[in-house]
Protein backbone atom coordinates (compact mmCIF):
# COMPACT_ATOMS: atom_id res chain seq x y z
CA UNK A 1 0.00 0.00 0.00
CA UNK A 2 1.39 3.86 -1.10
CA UNK A 3 1.41 6.24 1.87
CA UNK A 4 -1.41 8.44 -0.12
CA UNK A 5 -3.64 5.21 0.60
CA UNK A 6 -2.76 4.90 3.65
CA UNK A 7 -3.03 8.59 4.96
CA UNK A 8 -6.55 8.87 3.09
CA UNK A 9 -7.75 5.80 5.12
CA UNK A 10 -6.49 7.01 8.00
CA UNK A 11 -8.53 10.37 7.41
CA UNK A 12 -11.43 8.88 5.92
CA UNK A 13 -11.79 6.09 9.02
CA UNK A 14 -11.33 8.92 11.54
CA UNK A 15 -14.15 10.98 10.22
CA UNK A 16 -16.46 7.84 10.75
CA UNK A 17 -15.20 6.47 13.92
CA UNK A 18 -16.70 10.79 14.53
CA UNK A 19 -20.00 10.17 13.01
CA UNK A 20 -20.62 7.13 14.76
CA UNK A 21 -19.84 7.41 17.92
CA UNK A 22 -22.06 11.42 17.71
CA UNK A 23 -24.61 8.78 16.91
CA UNK A 24 -24.03 6.26 19.53
CA UNK A 25 -24.27 9.25 21.93
CA UNK A 26 -27.58 10.45 20.41
CA UNK A 27 -29.44 7.36 20.04
CA UNK A 28 -33.54 8.62 19.84
CA UNK A 29 -34.95 7.57 22.80
CA UNK A 30 -38.61 9.15 22.30
CA UNK A 31 -40.13 9.59 18.79
CA UNK A 32 -39.88 13.24 19.47
CA UNK A 33 -35.96 12.37 19.52
CA UNK A 34 -36.72 10.27 16.16
CA UNK A 35 -38.17 12.84 13.91
CA UNK A 36 -37.86 16.27 15.34
CA UNK A 37 -34.52 16.29 17.73
CA UNK A 38 -37.11 16.90 20.51
CA UNK A 39 -37.20 20.34 18.97
CA UNK A 40 -34.48 21.79 21.23
CA UNK A 41 -31.56 22.60 18.46
CA UNK A 42 -30.23 26.00 18.74
CA UNK A 43 -30.21 28.14 15.39
CA UNK A 44 -26.75 28.15 14.52
CA UNK A 45 -26.33 24.85 15.00
CA UNK A 46 -29.44 23.91 13.12
CA UNK A 47 -27.92 26.32 10.60
CA UNK A 48 -24.80 24.24 9.92
CA UNK A 49 -26.98 21.08 9.84
CA UNK A 50 -28.83 22.61 7.33
CA UNK A 51 -26.15 23.58 5.83
CA UNK A 52 -24.66 20.00 5.77
CA UNK A 53 -28.11 18.61 4.82
CA UNK A 54 -28.19 20.43 1.80
CA UNK A 55 -24.50 21.05 0.69
CA UNK A 56 -24.92 17.12 -1.01
CA UNK A 57 -22.54 15.46 -2.96
CA UNK A 58 -23.97 17.46 -5.87
CA UNK A 59 -22.78 20.81 -4.42
CA UNK A 60 -19.46 19.27 -3.09
CA UNK A 61 -18.34 17.17 -5.86
CA UNK A 62 -20.61 18.31 -8.75
CA UNK A 63 -21.16 22.00 -8.80
CA UNK A 64 -17.43 23.09 -9.44
CA UNK A 65 -17.24 20.54 -11.78
CA UNK A 66 -20.35 21.30 -13.53
CA UNK A 67 -19.84 25.02 -13.49
CA UNK A 68 -15.87 24.60 -15.09
CA UNK A 69 -17.74 22.52 -17.64
CA UNK A 70 -20.62 24.21 -18.40
CA UNK A 71 -18.96 28.02 -17.78
CA UNK A 72 -21.78 30.38 -17.44
CA UNK A 73 -24.87 28.39 -18.17
CA UNK A 74 -23.67 26.56 -14.45
CA UNK A 75 -24.34 29.56 -12.56
CA UNK A 76 -28.05 28.63 -12.63
CA UNK A 77 -27.29 26.41 -10.22
CA UNK A 78 -25.68 28.83 -7.76
CA UNK A 79 -28.64 31.13 -8.40
CA UNK A 80 -30.90 28.74 -8.02
CA UNK A 81 -30.40 26.46 -4.96
CA UNK A 82 -29.31 29.43 -2.79
CA UNK A 83 -32.27 31.92 -4.13
CA UNK A 84 -34.26 29.02 -3.28
CA UNK A 85 -33.49 29.54 0.14
CA UNK A 86 -34.80 32.98 0.80
CA UNK A 87 -38.27 31.56 -0.21
CA UNK A 88 -37.99 28.91 2.07
CA UNK A 89 -36.72 31.11 4.89
CA UNK A 90 -39.09 34.06 4.67
CA UNK A 91 -42.22 32.32 2.18
CA UNK A 92 -42.96 28.76 4.46
CA UNK A 93 -40.29 28.03 6.96
CA UNK A 94 -41.51 30.34 10.36
CA UNK A 95 -45.63 29.34 9.18
CA UNK A 96 -44.40 25.59 8.60
CA UNK A 97 -42.67 25.23 11.97
CA UNK A 98 -45.78 27.32 14.00
CA UNK A 99 -48.18 24.82 12.81
CA UNK A 100 -46.21 22.66 14.89
CA UNK A 101 -46.15 19.31 13.08
CA UNK A 102 -43.21 16.31 12.52
CA UNK A 103 -43.42 16.00 8.95
CA UNK A 104 -44.68 18.17 5.57
CA UNK A 105 -47.06 15.39 4.79
CA UNK A 106 -47.93 15.62 8.30
CA UNK A 107 -49.09 19.11 7.88
CA UNK A 108 -50.96 18.18 4.73
CA UNK A 109 -53.23 15.74 6.00
CA UNK A 110 -53.81 18.33 8.92
CA UNK A 111 -53.94 21.61 7.58
CA UNK A 112 -56.99 19.73 4.71
CA UNK A 113 -58.36 17.50 7.62
CA UNK A 114 -57.61 15.10 4.45
CA UNK A 115 -56.02 11.84 5.51
CA UNK A 116 -55.87 11.19 1.44
CA UNK A 117 -53.82 14.37 1.12
CA UNK A 118 -51.86 12.89 3.88
CA UNK A 119 -51.24 9.80 2.31
CA UNK A 120 -50.23 11.10 -1.09
CA UNK A 121 -48.18 13.46 0.51
CA UNK A 122 -45.84 10.57 2.00
CA UNK A 123 -45.69 8.89 -1.40
CA UNK A 124 -44.43 11.86 -3.16
CA UNK A 125 -42.00 12.34 -0.03
CA UNK A 126 -40.53 9.18 -0.80
CA UNK A 127 -40.15 9.26 -4.56
CA UNK A 128 -38.79 12.94 -3.99
CA UNK A 129 -36.02 11.97 -1.22
CA UNK A 130 -35.42 8.30 -3.08
CA UNK A 131 -34.18 9.54 -6.28
CA UNK A 132 -32.16 12.57 -4.13
CA UNK A 133 -30.52 9.47 -2.28
CA UNK A 134 -29.84 7.94 -5.63
CA UNK A 135 -27.27 10.52 -6.54
CA UNK A 136 -25.64 10.95 -3.15
CA UNK A 137 -25.00 7.52 -2.39
CA UNK A 138 -23.04 7.15 -6.43
CA UNK A 139 -21.15 10.52 -4.94
CA UNK A 140 -20.23 8.08 -2.14
CA UNK A 141 -19.02 5.24 -4.37
CA UNK A 142 -17.07 6.93 -6.35
CA UNK A 143 -15.20 8.82 -3.26
CA UNK A 144 -14.89 5.56 -1.85
CA UNK A 145 -14.13 3.65 -5.28
CA UNK A 146 -11.16 6.27 -6.00
CA UNK A 147 -10.03 6.29 -2.37
CA UNK A 148 -9.68 2.08 -1.77
CA UNK A 149 -8.84 1.70 -5.10
CA UNK A 150 -12.03 -0.62 -5.76
CA UNK A 151 -14.98 -0.27 -8.67
CA UNK A 152 -17.26 2.37 -7.72
CA UNK A 153 -19.67 -0.02 -6.66
CA UNK A 154 -18.47 -1.21 -4.09
CA UNK A 155 -17.95 2.15 -2.52
CA UNK A 156 -21.06 2.83 -2.81
CA UNK A 157 -22.08 -0.49 -0.56
CA UNK A 158 -19.70 0.37 1.69
CA UNK A 159 -21.81 4.40 2.38
CA UNK A 160 -24.81 2.01 2.27
CA UNK A 161 -23.78 -0.21 5.06
CA UNK A 162 -21.97 3.13 6.92
CA UNK A 163 -25.24 5.21 6.67
CA UNK A 164 -27.69 2.73 7.37
CA UNK A 165 -25.92 2.29 10.96
CA UNK A 166 -25.58 6.05 12.12
CA UNK A 167 -29.18 6.66 10.39
CA UNK A 168 -31.11 3.87 11.86
CA UNK A 169 -29.16 4.17 15.32
CA UNK A 170 -29.89 7.87 15.83
CA UNK A 171 -32.74 9.01 14.24
CA UNK A 172 -33.30 13.14 13.71
CA UNK A 173 -31.15 13.97 16.82
CA UNK A 174 -28.26 11.61 15.94
CA UNK A 175 -28.43 13.38 12.64
CA UNK A 176 -28.12 16.77 13.46
CA UNK A 177 -25.47 16.07 15.51
CA UNK A 178 -23.35 14.28 12.73
CA UNK A 179 -24.58 16.89 10.13
CA UNK A 180 -23.32 19.63 12.28
CA UNK A 181 -19.38 17.37 12.46
CA UNK A 182 -19.64 16.97 8.74
CA UNK A 183 -20.38 20.20 7.97
CA UNK A 184 -17.20 21.67 9.66
CA UNK A 185 -15.54 18.56 7.97
CA UNK A 186 -16.44 19.69 4.49
CA UNK A 187 -16.25 23.10 4.56
CA UNK A 188 -13.04 22.67 5.83
CA UNK A 189 -12.02 20.34 3.13
CA UNK A 190 -13.53 22.50 0.58
CA UNK A 191 -11.89 25.45 1.59
CA UNK A 192 -8.29 24.35 2.05
CA UNK A 193 -7.73 23.49 -1.49
CA UNK A 194 -9.39 26.40 -3.36
CA UNK A 195 -7.35 28.48 -0.97
CA UNK A 196 -4.02 27.08 -1.70
CA UNK A 197 -5.14 26.67 -5.29
CA UNK A 198 -5.48 30.41 -5.44
CA UNK A 199 -2.13 30.91 -3.72
CA UNK A 200 -0.01 28.84 -5.98
CA UNK A 201 -1.82 30.66 -9.21
CA UNK A 202 -2.29 34.79 -8.27
CA UNK A 203 -0.07 34.76 -4.85
CA UNK A 204 -3.40 35.81 -3.57
CA UNK A 205 -4.65 33.72 -0.52
CA UNK A 206 -8.51 34.67 -0.16
CA UNK A 207 -9.64 33.10 -3.54
CA UNK A 208 -13.19 35.13 -4.00
CA UNK A 209 -11.23 37.85 -4.96
CA UNK A 210 -8.30 36.56 -6.85
CA UNK A 211 -10.03 34.32 -9.35
CA UNK A 212 -11.09 37.42 -11.57
CA UNK A 213 -7.65 37.66 -12.91
CA UNK A 214 -7.40 33.66 -13.83
CA UNK A 215 -10.93 34.30 -15.45
CA UNK A 216 -9.60 36.86 -17.35
CA UNK A 217 -6.85 35.00 -18.85
CA UNK A 218 -9.34 32.52 -20.47
CA UNK A 219 -10.48 34.79 -23.50
CA UNK A 220 -7.20 34.40 -24.84
CA UNK A 221 -6.32 31.10 -23.63
CA UNK A 222 -10.28 29.63 -25.17
CA UNK A 223 -8.75 31.85 -28.86
CA UNK A 224 -5.73 29.80 -28.92
CA UNK A 225 -7.52 26.37 -28.26
CA UNK A 226 -10.12 26.99 -30.55
CA UNK A 227 -13.08 26.72 -28.09
CA UNK A 228 -15.79 28.85 -27.10
CA UNK A 229 -15.81 31.49 -24.40
CA UNK A 230 -15.96 29.94 -21.07
CA UNK A 231 -18.41 33.41 -20.29
CA UNK A 232 -20.38 33.06 -23.39
CA UNK A 233 -24.17 32.92 -22.21
CA UNK A 234 -26.26 30.28 -23.14
CA UNK A 235 -23.09 28.03 -25.22
CA UNK A 236 -24.64 24.97 -24.21
CA UNK A 237 -28.13 25.46 -24.17
CA UNK A 238 -31.25 28.10 -24.42
CA UNK A 239 -32.03 31.25 -22.43
CA UNK A 240 -35.58 29.17 -21.53
CA UNK A 241 -33.40 26.38 -19.76
CA UNK A 242 -31.90 28.74 -18.24
CA UNK A 243 -34.38 30.35 -16.42
CA UNK A 244 -36.47 27.00 -16.59
CA UNK A 245 -33.67 25.72 -14.24
CA UNK A 246 -33.03 28.87 -12.03
CA UNK A 247 -36.55 28.25 -11.25
CA UNK A 248 -36.95 24.57 -10.68
CA UNK A 249 -33.83 24.93 -8.57
CA UNK A 250 -35.20 27.59 -6.47
CA UNK A 251 -39.07 26.04 -6.08
CA UNK A 252 -37.43 22.70 -5.74
CA UNK A 253 -35.58 24.08 -2.38
CA UNK A 254 -38.63 25.83 -1.10
CA UNK A 255 -40.35 22.08 -1.49
CA UNK A 256 -37.51 19.69 -0.89
CA UNK A 257 -39.41 17.66 2.52
CA UNK A 258 -35.77 16.70 3.86
CA UNK A 259 -34.89 20.49 4.60
CA UNK A 260 -38.08 22.02 5.48
CA UNK A 261 -38.18 18.94 8.80
CA UNK A 262 -34.94 20.46 9.69
CA UNK A 263 -36.97 23.40 10.57
CA UNK A 264 -39.23 21.52 12.80
CA UNK A 265 -35.95 21.20 15.27
CA UNK A 266 -35.98 24.37 16.48
CA UNK A 267 -38.05 25.81 19.79
CA UNK A 268 -39.59 28.18 18.05
CA UNK A 269 -40.87 30.47 14.87
CA UNK A 270 -38.26 33.16 15.36
CA UNK A 271 -35.54 30.36 15.58
CA UNK A 272 -36.71 28.91 12.19
CA UNK A 273 -36.27 32.11 10.95
CA UNK A 274 -33.19 33.17 12.67
CA UNK A 275 -31.92 28.77 11.01
CA UNK A 276 -32.65 29.61 7.57
CA UNK A 277 -30.32 32.85 8.20
CA UNK A 278 -27.12 30.99 10.04
CA UNK A 279 -27.94 28.38 6.75
CA UNK A 280 -27.27 30.70 4.13
CA UNK A 281 -24.41 31.68 5.73
CA UNK A 282 -22.91 28.55 5.74
CA UNK A 283 -24.08 27.42 2.80
CA UNK A 284 -22.25 30.67 0.81
CA UNK A 285 -19.11 29.88 1.68
CA UNK A 286 -19.10 27.11 -0.40
CA UNK A 287 -20.92 28.60 -3.03
CA UNK A 288 -19.29 30.98 -3.20
CA UNK A 289 -15.85 29.12 -3.38
CA UNK A 290 -17.48 26.97 -6.42
CA UNK A 291 -17.03 29.42 -9.07
CA UNK A 292 -13.46 30.00 -7.95
CA UNK A 293 -12.80 26.23 -7.32
CA UNK A 294 -13.77 25.67 -11.04
CA UNK A 295 -11.84 28.88 -12.84
CA UNK A 296 -8.57 27.46 -11.34
CA UNK A 297 -9.37 23.95 -12.01
CA UNK A 298 -9.99 24.81 -15.65
CA UNK A 299 -6.73 27.11 -15.97
CA UNK A 300 -4.63 24.41 -14.53
CA UNK A 301 -6.01 21.58 -16.99
CA UNK A 302 -5.69 24.26 -19.91
CA UNK A 303 -2.54 25.10 -18.83
CA UNK A 304 -0.83 22.14 -17.73
CA UNK A 305 -2.24 18.97 -19.12
CA UNK A 306 -3.96 20.18 -22.62
CA UNK A 307 -0.88 20.31 -25.53
CA UNK A 308 1.51 17.80 -23.34
CA UNK A 309 2.62 14.53 -24.90
CA UNK A 310 -0.20 11.57 -23.91
CA UNK A 311 3.15 9.91 -22.98
CA UNK A 312 4.14 12.94 -20.71
CA UNK A 313 0.72 12.89 -18.93
CA UNK A 314 0.90 14.17 -15.05
CA UNK A 315 0.76 10.51 -13.38
CA UNK A 316 -2.82 11.25 -11.71
CA UNK A 317 -4.28 10.88 -14.62
CA UNK A 318 -4.07 7.49 -14.79
CA UNK A 319 -5.84 6.41 -11.32
CA UNK A 320 -8.68 8.56 -12.60
CA UNK A 321 -8.77 6.89 -16.19
CA UNK A 322 -8.97 3.59 -14.23
CA UNK A 323 -12.16 4.68 -12.59
CA UNK A 324 -13.93 5.65 -15.72
CA UNK A 325 -14.63 9.40 -14.72
CA UNK A 326 -11.79 10.05 -17.13
CA UNK A 327 -11.11 9.72 -20.98
CA UNK A 328 -8.33 10.73 -23.11
CA UNK A 329 -8.04 10.25 -27.05
CA UNK A 330 -5.90 11.15 -29.40
CA UNK A 331 -8.19 11.50 -32.39
CA UNK A 332 -5.88 13.50 -34.62
CA UNK A 333 -2.67 10.91 -33.72
CA UNK A 334 -0.24 13.59 -33.01
CA UNK A 335 0.33 12.16 -29.92
CA UNK A 336 -0.57 15.60 -28.35
CA UNK A 337 -3.37 15.97 -25.58
CA UNK A 338 -6.37 18.29 -27.03
CA UNK A 339 -8.91 20.12 -25.27
CA UNK A 340 -11.70 18.32 -27.09
CA UNK A 341 -9.53 14.74 -26.47
CA UNK A 342 -10.19 15.66 -23.13
CA UNK A 343 -13.14 14.11 -21.68
CA UNK A 344 -13.71 14.51 -17.81
CA UNK A 345 -16.55 14.06 -15.55
CA UNK A 346 -17.84 17.39 -13.59
CA UNK A 347 -18.48 14.19 -10.84
CA UNK A 348 -14.84 14.54 -10.25
CA UNK A 349 -13.37 17.63 -10.83
CA UNK A 350 -13.22 18.96 -7.13
CA UNK A 351 -11.95 15.56 -6.15
CA UNK A 352 -9.17 15.31 -8.43
CA UNK A 353 -8.41 18.92 -8.01
CA UNK A 354 -5.47 18.10 -4.85
CA UNK A 355 -3.89 15.95 -7.46
CA UNK A 356 -3.97 17.84 -10.41
CA UNK A 357 -3.10 21.16 -8.37
CA UNK A 358 -0.11 18.41 -6.84
CA UNK A 359 -1.83 20.07 -2.95
CA UNK A 360 0.20 17.14 -0.91
CA UNK A 361 -1.22 13.89 0.29
CA UNK A 362 -3.15 15.38 3.62
CA UNK A 363 -5.03 17.80 1.30
CA UNK A 364 -6.30 14.86 -1.30
CA UNK A 365 -7.05 12.46 1.82
CA UNK A 366 -9.07 15.80 3.60
CA UNK A 367 -11.05 16.41 0.20
CA UNK A 368 -12.45 12.77 0.32
CA UNK A 369 -13.15 13.23 4.10
CA UNK A 370 -15.06 16.60 3.05
CA UNK A 371 -16.89 14.79 -0.22
CA UNK A 372 -17.83 11.43 1.92
CA UNK A 373 -19.46 14.09 4.53
CA UNK A 374 -21.22 15.88 2.19
CA UNK A 375 -22.81 12.88 0.56
CA UNK A 376 -23.42 10.65 3.95
CA UNK A 377 -24.89 14.22 5.64
CA UNK A 378 -27.72 14.38 3.13
CA UNK A 379 -28.29 11.29 2.76
CA UNK A 380 -28.74 10.66 6.49
CA UNK A 381 -31.23 13.42 6.32
CA UNK A 382 -32.92 11.64 3.29
CA UNK A 383 -33.56 8.51 5.02
CA UNK A 384 -35.23 9.73 8.29
CA UNK A 385 -37.89 11.80 5.77
CA UNK A 386 -38.28 8.26 4.13
CA UNK A 387 -38.69 6.55 7.41
CA UNK A 388 -40.43 9.27 8.67
CA UNK A 389 -43.62 9.17 5.99
CA UNK A 390 -43.72 5.67 6.46
CA UNK A 391 -43.24 4.95 9.77
CA UNK A 392 -45.18 8.45 11.08
CA UNK A 393 -47.38 9.42 8.33
CA UNK A 394 -48.37 5.85 6.97
CA UNK A 395 -47.99 3.48 9.57
CA UNK A 396 -48.82 5.17 12.70
CA UNK A 397 -51.24 8.47 11.16
CA UNK A 398 -53.03 6.02 8.74
CA UNK A 399 -52.44 2.18 9.31
CA UNK A 400 -52.17 1.75 13.13
CA UNK A 401 -52.88 5.08 15.62
CA UNK A 402 -52.80 3.11 18.71
CA UNK A 403 -49.03 1.94 18.13
CA UNK A 404 -46.91 2.34 20.94
CA UNK A 405 -43.86 4.24 21.22
CA UNK A 406 -41.53 1.76 21.21
CA UNK A 407 -43.73 -0.28 17.69
CA UNK A 408 -43.01 3.61 16.16
CA UNK A 409 -39.47 4.02 16.76
CA UNK A 410 -39.28 -0.17 15.60
CA UNK A 411 -40.85 0.70 12.40
CA UNK A 412 -38.63 3.88 11.72
CA UNK A 413 -35.57 2.33 12.23
CA UNK A 414 -36.45 -0.46 9.66
CA UNK A 415 -37.66 1.31 7.49
CA UNK A 416 -34.39 3.82 6.93
CA UNK A 417 -32.79 0.19 6.70
CA UNK A 418 -34.83 -1.12 4.00
CA UNK A 419 -34.86 2.60 2.49
CA UNK A 420 -31.32 2.60 2.41
CA UNK A 421 -30.45 -0.43 0.82
CA UNK A 422 -32.78 -0.71 -2.10
CA UNK A 423 -31.65 3.40 -2.90
CA UNK A 424 -27.75 1.71 -2.89
CA UNK A 425 -29.06 -0.96 -5.10
CA UNK A 426 -30.42 1.51 -7.76
CA UNK A 427 -27.41 4.12 -7.23
CA UNK A 428 -24.61 0.91 -8.44
CA UNK A 429 -26.04 1.96 -11.75
CA UNK A 430 -27.16 5.15 -11.68
CA UNK A 431 -29.31 6.76 -14.68
CA UNK A 432 -27.19 10.09 -14.76
CA UNK A 433 -24.24 12.23 -13.54
CA UNK A 434 -24.99 13.43 -9.88
CA UNK A 435 -26.04 16.92 -10.85
CA UNK A 436 -28.64 15.59 -12.99
CA UNK A 437 -30.24 13.31 -10.34
CA UNK A 438 -30.38 16.04 -7.83
CA UNK A 439 -31.82 18.16 -10.59
CA UNK A 440 -35.03 15.59 -10.76
CA UNK A 441 -35.74 15.48 -7.59
CA UNK A 442 -35.98 18.90 -7.29
CA UNK A 443 -38.18 19.22 -10.37
CA UNK A 444 -39.89 16.61 -8.54
CA UNK A 445 -40.81 18.76 -5.40
CA UNK A 446 -41.33 22.06 -7.30
CA UNK A 447 -44.06 20.35 -9.15
CA UNK A 448 -45.71 18.86 -5.95
CA UNK A 449 -45.07 20.07 -2.52
CA UNK A 450 -44.38 23.87 -3.41
CA UNK A 451 -47.66 24.55 -4.79
CA UNK A 452 -49.37 22.38 -2.28
CA UNK A 453 -47.34 24.62 0.49
CA UNK A 454 -47.56 27.90 -0.61
CA UNK A 455 -50.83 27.64 -1.19
CA UNK A 456 -51.62 26.04 1.79
CA UNK A 457 -50.01 28.88 3.90
CA UNK A 458 -50.98 32.03 2.22
CA UNK A 459 -54.54 31.03 0.28
CA UNK A 460 -57.10 30.21 3.04
CA UNK A 461 -59.48 28.90 0.50
CA UNK A 462 -57.61 25.65 -1.09
CA UNK A 463 -59.08 23.08 -0.05
CA UNK A 464 -58.41 19.05 0.08
CA UNK A 465 -59.80 18.48 -3.23
CA UNK A 466 -57.51 21.56 -4.43
CA UNK A 467 -54.38 19.92 -3.17
CA UNK A 468 -55.06 15.95 -4.11
CA UNK A 469 -55.69 17.30 -7.63
CA UNK A 470 -52.59 19.98 -7.18
CA UNK A 471 -50.45 16.94 -6.19
CA UNK A 472 -51.18 14.41 -8.61
CA UNK A 473 -51.24 17.15 -11.80
CA UNK A 474 -47.82 18.49 -10.54
CA UNK A 475 -46.45 14.99 -10.46
CA UNK A 476 -47.57 13.34 -13.65
CA UNK A 477 -47.01 16.56 -15.72
CA UNK A 478 -43.14 16.85 -14.08
CA UNK A 479 -42.58 13.09 -14.44
CA UNK A 480 -43.48 12.96 -17.79
CA UNK A 481 -41.63 16.09 -19.06
CA UNK A 482 -38.51 14.11 -17.36
CA UNK A 483 -39.48 11.66 -19.11
CA UNK A 484 -39.86 12.65 -22.58
CA UNK A 485 -36.73 15.01 -22.41
CA UNK A 486 -34.90 12.50 -21.41
CA UNK A 487 -35.18 9.59 -23.10
CA UNK A 488 -38.10 10.79 -26.24
CA UNK A 489 -35.75 14.12 -27.17
CA UNK A 490 -39.08 16.16 -26.31
CA UNK A 491 -38.70 19.66 -25.37
CA UNK A 492 -40.42 23.06 -25.00
CA UNK A 493 -38.58 26.01 -26.30
CA UNK A 494 -35.57 23.95 -25.66
CA UNK A 495 -36.24 23.24 -21.87
CA UNK A 496 -34.51 19.76 -20.97
CA UNK A 497 -35.12 17.53 -18.34
CA UNK A 498 -33.58 19.51 -15.30
CA UNK A 499 -36.42 22.36 -15.90
CA UNK A 500 -39.39 20.31 -15.39
CA UNK A 501 -40.29 22.10 -12.03
CA UNK A 502 -41.55 24.85 -13.94
CA UNK A 503 -44.36 23.20 -16.03
CA UNK A 504 -44.93 21.55 -13.30
CA UNK A 505 -45.51 23.95 -10.68
CA UNK A 506 -47.45 25.97 -13.31
CA UNK A 507 -49.81 22.61 -13.90
CA UNK A 508 -49.96 22.18 -9.79
CA UNK A 509 -50.78 25.27 -8.80
CA UNK A 510 -53.17 25.66 -11.73
CA UNK A 511 -54.87 22.72 -10.65
CA UNK A 512 -54.66 23.24 -7.02
CA UNK A 513 -56.72 26.88 -7.69
CA UNK A 514 -59.18 25.92 -10.06
CA UNK A 515 -60.30 22.84 -8.06
CA UNK A 516 -60.63 24.60 -4.80
CA UNK A 517 -62.67 27.33 -6.48
CA UNK A 518 -65.31 24.58 -7.64
CA UNK A 519 -65.91 23.11 -4.87
CA UNK A 520 -66.62 23.26 -1.16
CA UNK A 521 -64.62 26.08 0.64
CA UNK A 522 -62.84 25.17 3.59
CA UNK A 523 -64.60 25.35 7.15
CA UNK A 524 -63.85 28.15 8.72
CA UNK A 525 -61.86 26.88 11.97
CA UNK A 526 -59.26 25.58 8.53
CA UNK A 527 -59.34 29.09 7.37
CA UNK A 528 -59.11 30.17 10.87
CA UNK A 529 -56.00 28.25 11.19
CA UNK A 530 -53.86 29.23 7.85
CA UNK A 531 -54.77 32.96 9.09
CA UNK A 532 -52.61 32.10 12.54
CA UNK A 533 -49.64 30.83 11.18
CA UNK A 534 -48.82 34.19 10.12
CA UNK A 535 -48.63 35.92 12.69
CA UNK A 536 -45.34 35.39 15.45
CA UNK A 537 -46.01 33.18 18.13
CA UNK A 538 -47.31 35.29 20.18
CA UNK A 539 -50.29 36.14 18.62
CA UNK A 540 -53.50 33.73 17.91
CA UNK A 541 -55.97 34.46 14.98
CA UNK A 542 -59.43 33.55 16.56
CA UNK A 543 -62.70 34.49 15.46
CA UNK A 544 -61.82 37.16 13.18
CA UNK A 545 -59.49 38.95 16.02
CA UNK A 546 -55.73 38.73 17.11
CA UNK A 547 -55.33 37.33 20.55
CA UNK A 548 -52.49 38.48 22.08
CA UNK A 549 -50.49 36.18 24.70
CA UNK A 550 -50.74 38.77 27.33
CA UNK A 551 -54.92 38.48 26.62
CA UNK A 552 -55.14 41.40 25.32
CA UNK A 553 -57.04 41.55 21.82
CA UNK A 554 -57.05 43.80 18.60
CA UNK A 555 -59.78 43.31 16.22
CA UNK A 556 -58.89 43.11 12.37
CA UNK A 557 -60.43 44.78 9.95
Amino acid sequence: MDQQFLISLAIILASFGLYIGIAIYNTAKSTSDFYVSGRNVSPVWNGMAIGADWMSAASFIGMAGTIMLLGYDGLAYIMGWTGGYLLLTFLLAPQLRKYGRYTVPEFLGDRYNSDKARLLGAIITIIICFVYSIGQLSGSGVVIGRLLEVDSKIGTLIGVVLIAFYATMGGMKGITWTQVAQYIVLIIAYLIPVIFMSLQLTGNPIPWLSYGQIVGEFKELDAQLGISEYFAPFANGSKAQFLALLFTLMAGTAGLPHVIVRFYTVPTMKAARWSGAWALLFIALLYLSAPAYAAFSRFILMTEVVGQKLSDLPAWTASWIETGKLQLADGNGDGILQWSELVISNDIVVMATPEIANLGMFVIGLVAAGAMAAALSTAGGLMITISSALAHDIYFRTINPNASEKKRLNVGRWSILLATLIAGLVALNPPGVITQIVAWAFALASGTFFPALLLGVWWKRSNAQGVIAGLLVGLAVTLGYILAAKYGGFSIAGIIDTGAGIFGAAAGILANILVSLATEAPSQKQQEEVLDMRYPEQMTYKNGEVWMDEGHEAKIG
